[in-house]
């Protein structure tokens, strides 16, 4: 584990829910709160408060709206939020020992 330092992981990324959410929206783009809810196999509660989080550190941008009179919330990753995953899987692959 030569170099992994520990300190260097976000610990507003690090949640298995948080995880979750980033790695996926890494991927698409964006999802609307049901795909993130079905994916990730969380509550409407959990998943809530664990948006919030990534909100409020500037790696998701939330958007309500309405469609067909029902409520639409939509997550996007943001750049800051981009920057932050891959810096993140930066620091988790110094734990992968180097091949020769």
């Amino acid at each position: 584990m030569e170099g992994f330092d520990v300190n260097e992981l976000d610990d507003v990324i690090h949640g298995r829910i948080r995880l979750g959410i980033m790695a996926y929206l890494v991927g698409a783009g964006a999802a609307d709160f049901g795909t993130l809810k079905a994916q990730l196999q969380a509550t409407d509660g959990n998943l809530s408060v664990h948006l919030r989080k990534l909100e409020e550190a500037g790696y998701v941008a939330i958007t309500k709206s309405f469609r067909d009179l029902k409520p639409l919330t939509s997550v996007s990753l943001t750049e800051p939020g981009r920057v932050a995953f891959l810096k993140y899987l930066g620091s988790i692959s110094k734990l992968m020992p180097q091949s020769n």
